[in-house]
């Protein structure tokens, strides 16, 4: 078996399922330390700050240190930093979108602002997005944390950020850039922060759709973890092949250690 030194690991499904763990995962990071690999954890949930990601893990018994959390606002804000365009935004969205934004020192502009950008806000309005697509139409780019159509939660499937970012689109008849995985500019973010490269990195999650086709776009190897969202027939429905197919962790660590 190949060695990988640094895991990028998804959240929801593969460490947890809503408010409960999944119980090999925290064996499967303290495995991580014993064998001093590098570890980050991904997510597109673009709500919450890393302290408030790391403090959620933690009580699960998942070591994580804020440091060790990347999430799509942080990425988000990151892109636009980098794009040049201005330093102007109007964003829909919640603490860690806010929080993220205001590292970066961006100036909030609801009237001619350089960038909108939505993330997840459960408190969407209709004067939230009738101020977005107005920006949007006099020049403003429109920007994306993920494309995450609905949400699974204790209640079931609800509407995720992706559906908010598209009645935005329809409104104001604009597409937007999207940011969090299944686009490579999330992995590609993750293995600068870890000091990775491509190939000693190993890209782990649930989600075919997300968290394997966007280790398969960014070029490193992609382990699909049976505990969460997709199934395993989906591989051959959707056409997404990862490289390595495990019912739970568990079952990686004995490969790993049997070599």
């Amino acid at each position: 078996m190949k060695q990988y030194l640094q895991y990028i690991i998804d959240l929801d499904g593969t460490m947890y399922r809503g408010k409960d763990v999944i119980p090999e995962a925290p064996l499967f990071v303290h495995w991580l330390i014993e064998k001093k690999y590098d570890y980050i954890f991904l997510t597109n949930n673009s709500s919450k700050t890393p302290d408030q990601v790391a403090d959620d893990l933690n009580r699960f018994h998942i070591p994580c240190e804020p440091r060790q959390v990347i999430t799509s606002s942080m990425v988000t804000a990151h892109y636009i930093s980098t794009g040049g365009k201005g330093s102007r935004v109007y964003a829909i969205g919640e603490e860690g979108l806010m929080e993220a934004l205001r590292k970066e020192g961006f100036i909030w502009d609801e009237k001619n602002p350089d960038y909108v950008i939505c993330g997840i806000d459960r408190n969407f309005t209709y004067e939230k997005m009738a101020i977005a697509c107005l920006a949007i139409r006099k020049g403003a780019q429109f920007i994306s944390t993920n494309g995450d159509a609905v949400l699974p939660t204790e209640r079931g499937m609800l509407p995720g950020n992706g559906s908010l970012t598209a009645a935005i689109a329809k409104a104001s008849d604009a597409q937007p850039v999207f940011i969090g995985k299944p686009e490579a500019t999330m992995i590609k973010y993750a293995l600068e922060q870890i000091g990775g490269i491509k190939e000693q990195a190993l890209m782990v999650g649930d989600n075919l759709h997300t968290d394997i086709l966007s280790g398969i776009r960014a070029g490193i190897d992609t382990l699909f973890v049976l505990t969460g969202y997709s199934k395993v027939e989906d591989i051959d429905k959707y056409g997404i092949v990862p490289n390595y197919i495990v019912n739970h962790l568990g079952e990686w660590m004995e490969k790993m250690d049997r070599g």
